[in-house]
């Protein structure tokens, strides 16, 4: 399957040309990935069939147990399956999976890349089971760490067409599409280059930079 990129989605191309200085800010940022990891785990469910959108490199995917992804990016897809991943080169818009196929699916730093986010998530909801989760780890724009990365998205080479979102806006999206159970959690509380150590997890939002939100669908 061959994609084309369209005149907005340039995040593809930027991932396709630099997936390997992408993949390697994880190992030069060891701590605040780490952090993201431990927070991410707290809301994966322990047993299940997960799917990652948007899975780039596998960074996540690995260390939280999915098998499975979903990447448009043909080099950062060939990354993550030389890590074992099983990824299918498609759109978080247009899954190429079954309904109710999976009972957890994982959106990590995805939804600002997205050209459509509510039809991604609503896509998310569809291959999800009867009371599957959907996790989403993002970048809050409202946090100090947000409003740093929105202030550089301009000279930033991967964020340069990304749209941060707040996680206000994100949660009243899942509350239209029917998600429920929401459960919300945040780390990484200082630049990321500034990071000596694992950062705590808090509950709740509005001072971590990276929020995870745990929701799901109904029975």
């Amino acid at each position: 399957m061959v994609l084309k990129y369209d005149k907005w989605d340039k995040n593809i191309q930027i991932f396709d040309e630099l997936a390997q200085e992408y993949d390697k800010w994880f190992d030069e940022n060891r701590f605040a990935y780490e952090s993201e990891v431990l927070a991410l785990r707290k809301f994966i469910p322990k047993n299940g069939k997960g799917l990652e959108v948007g899975v780039g490199t596998g960074r996540f995917a690995i260390p939280l147990g999915v098998k499975i992804g979903v990447e448009p990016a043909k080099a950062m897809a060939d990354i993550a399956r030389k890590r074992g991943i099983i990824v299918v080169e498609a759109m978080a818009g247009d899954l190429p999976f079954d309904d109710a196929s999976f009972d957890f699916v994982l959106m990590v730093t995805t939804i600002c890349f997205l050209q459509n986010p509510i039809q991604g998530l609503e896509e998310a909801k569809r291959v999800l089971k009867p009371g599957g989760y959907m996790i989403i780890g993002m970048i809050d724009k409202e946090s100090p760490l947000g409003r740093i990365y929105e202030s550089k998205k301009n000279i930033s080479k991967f964020y340069r067409y990304a749209h941060f979102y707040s996680v206000r806006e994100v949660l009243e999206w899942l509350k239209k599409i029917g998600y429920q159970s929401i459960k919300i959690c945040q780390t990484i509380f200082k630049n990321p280059e500034e990071i000596t150590a694992i950062e705590p997890i808090k509950e709740g939002y509005g001072e971590g930079g990276f929020v995870v939100i745990s929701v799901q669908k109904e029975n």
